[in-house]
């Protein structure tokens, strides 16, 4: 497959940005691997920083792979033992899903990704391979115990997702690899859940805290430190724009608080 090429804006004419868009999982692999090709899915992280960076400190040419016509990526569905979520699902596809109640939580955090456009092209695997500390998805999969499947030309790994995102805007992805799924235990998503999230709005706004918790008492806890984790009634927050530690530390309690009393009320 040929790439398209176009110029990148402020850049020398001789120096292009590479774009690709397989319609097949197999030549994504290939070009992820030969071209070092960055994935693209819906863009909504992706494209934003690409606009800031050339606004204030010049473009970089860089390749794209994106991703988004590749149907494999976007399957939701129950595979044996467990429900098989494609990176490339979409928060409003994930949004408008008919799913067992330990998604709740999840679909509760999809509601509230950005506005209606944002839900409609982001996707699960963009949010996570983004890594934020504030990434809304981290914290309800990593209530339902969800495993990242990467792929790469020469095969398959699974990883616990608290060992695939290792700290802000960092994970375990090699250059040769594509997360292609979330699979999440068949029991755990029937054990219902609740999502709270803290911001100074409810839409389009970043995360102060957030929690997802379940009926059966477990919780997590997002946005107050560089990796979501569990909840066990300690956190380390961070300070920033939007908060103070001391802020923080009381809306963490708060928040997984009023996460475990939605769940078990549901």
């Amino acid at each position: 497959m040929r790439p398209h090429t176009r110029p990148a804006l402020g850049m020398e004419a001789a120096e292009l940005d590479r774009y690709w868009r397989p319609r097949d999982l197999r030549a994504a692999l290939d070009i992820r691997a030969g071209e070092g090709a960055r994935p693209l899915a819906g863009g909504t992280d992706i494209y934003p920083a690409r606009a800031h960076h050339a606004a204030w400190e010049g473009s970089v040419a860089e390749s794209l792979l994106d991703l988004s016509a590749i149907a494999e990526l976007r399957t939701l569905e129950r595979d044996g033992r467990h429900w098989r979520l494609g990176a490339g699902v979409t928060w409003a596809a994930l949004r408008d899903a008919a799913l067992p109640p330990g998604f709740r939580a999840l679909q509760q955090a999809a509601r509230q990704v950005g506005g209606r456009q944002v839900q409609a092209r982001g996707t699960i695997g963009g949010n996570l391979c983004n890594a934020s500390p504030a990434a809304d998805g981290v914290p309800p999969l990593l209530l339902l115990a969800a495993e990242a499947v990467l792929l790469s030309p020469v095969g398959e790994r699974r990883l616990p997702l608290d060992r695939f995102i290792l700290g802000n805007r960092r994970t375990v992805l090699r250059d040769d690899e594509i997360l292609a799924a979330l699979l999440i235990p068949a029991e755990r998503a029937e054990v219902p859940s609740a999502f709270v999230k803290l911001g100074a709005r409810r839409h389009l706004v970043i995360s102060i805290a957030m929690a997802a918790a379940d009926a059966e008492g477990r919780a997590t806890i997002g946005a107050c430190s560089e990796v979501a984790h569990h909840w066990n009634g300690e956190v380390s927050p961070i300070s920033d724009i939007r908060g103070s530690a001391e802020y923080r530390r009381e809306a963490a309690a708060e928040v997984v608080s009023r996460a475990l009393t939605l769940a078990s009320a549901a």
